[in-house]
């Protein structure tokens, strides 16, 4: 697969989304990240679909989803009807993960999921054939701008290992900068989710290259 980047908008202005996203699509972004919060299952609330709907009607780029959510089912149909392309949930939130996933592609979406620092792989060996990507958490979820959580390698080698020569996408979300975006490519990713190191620079076309760049390094190591 081709490396992918795609901008978290958790890091980006909010009061001036719409010129933020035309500078990172003008910069090269692959996909646009979305992280929607409840105040639940994380500490923190951001965006819902209205909003997202009103950034698709401005976006050229597919948006990317992330559930961090307590009941993801309630927001699938919105996501969809807002335009989204691929939506994750989390698996420590869904019970009828399977049921969920479906309902995810029924709806025309790329179905995912999302996976936290200290929860096991071993929770997906029996959904790894209905998904389109899986969401690597390398920071624990809520906030930007935390440090990257190296265990999250060797997980994501085994993951590569276990989805073997499925076409399946894993995303990492978490710490990405130019330091990890040569061990994360070396170790499996596909999609590297960046917020601060894209929006916490004024020159958002040299950040995605100097990401792209230290990727590249990394897969050829």
């Amino acid at each position: 697969m081709t490396l992918q980047i795609a901008p978290s908008l958790l890091s980006a202005d909010f009061a001036r989304l719409a010129d933020e996203i035309a500078d990172v699509e003008a910069a090269g972004a692959d996909m646009l990240h979305l992280d929607l919060m409840d105040g639940h299952f994380v500490p923190n609330l951001t965006f819902g679909p209205p909003v997202i709907k009103a950034l698709a009607k401005v976006a050229t780029v597919p948006l990317d989803a992330h559930l961090m959510v307590t009941n993801p089912d309630d927001l699938v149909a919105d996501l969809a009807a807002a335009g989204v392309h691929r939506t994750a949930v989390h698996v420590e939130t869904c019970p009828h993960l399977h049921r969920t996933l479906a309902g995810i592609r029924d709806l025309g979406m790329r179905a995912g999921v999302a996976i936290n620092p200290a929860t096991s792989l071993v929770l997906l060996e029996e959904v790894i054939d209905e998904l389109d990507f899986v969401l690597i958490m390398s920071v624990n979820p809520g906030f930007g701008g935390q440090a990257f959580i190296a265990s999250s390698l060797p997980k994501i080698r085994r993951l590569r290992q276990t989805i073997g020569d499925r076409s399946v996408d894993i995303s990492v979300d978490g710490g990405v900068d130019p330091d990890t975006a040569g061990p994360l490519a070396a170790a499996g990713a596909t999609t590297l989710i960046a917020g601060s190191a894209i929006f916490g620079t004024s020159d958002r076309g040299r950040a995605l290259e100097t990401l792209r760049a230290a990727a590249k390094r990394g897969n050829v190591q």
